[in-house]
């Protein structure tokens, strides 16, 4: 599909919300992305601390404080590193951050199962209006969950 960079969210995508540790088929599926020539960005929204333990269990790079939906970020990191929008997918657990983010910029988006139902509180209201976006898309069948596309 001529993506050359995947931007990874960390919580709930990655490991877990409070996690400070990988499982073993996150790290291989990483390090397969990796020795396919793809770049590999963690993109969270979560501080520079906590993203820096798993940029340096991975070996790649991150964005810490992406501050998603909002696009700056998303900008920033197709400049550094010269890509096309084309180029660029990000696969996040959150339709408010990780989905409506990237389809705001105009980048592939790949939205996942989060992994775990506890998490912060902020993102547990985000959740709440995520549902309903859901359903309403459901419902005009603009989105099924668990249909892949090639």
């Amino acid at each position: 599909e001529g993506i050359k960079c995947i931007l990874f969210d960390l919580d709930n995508t990655l490991t877990t919300a409070h996690s400070k540790t990988l499982d073993e088929p996150t790290i291989t599926l990483i390090n397969k992305l990796k020795r396919q020539s793809f770049q590999v960005i963690i993109f969270s929204n979560s501080p520079k601390k906590r993203v820096s333990i798993f940029k340096n269990i991975l070996g790649v790079d991150c964005c810490p404080f992406a501050c998603k939906p909002f696009a700056r970020k998303f900008l920033s990191i197709i400049k550094i590193y010269n890509l096309k929008f084309s180029e660029v997918a990000i696969i996040g657990d959150s339709m408010m951050d990780d989905i409506y983010g990237g389809n705001n910029v105009g980048i592939t988006t790949i939205l996942i199962e989060q992994l775990e139902q506890k998490e912060y509180f902020i993102a547990s209201l985000k959740r709440k209006k995520e549902r309903k976006i859901q359903k309403k898309l459901r419902d005009n069948n603009l989105f099924t969950k668990g249909r892949y596309y090639e």
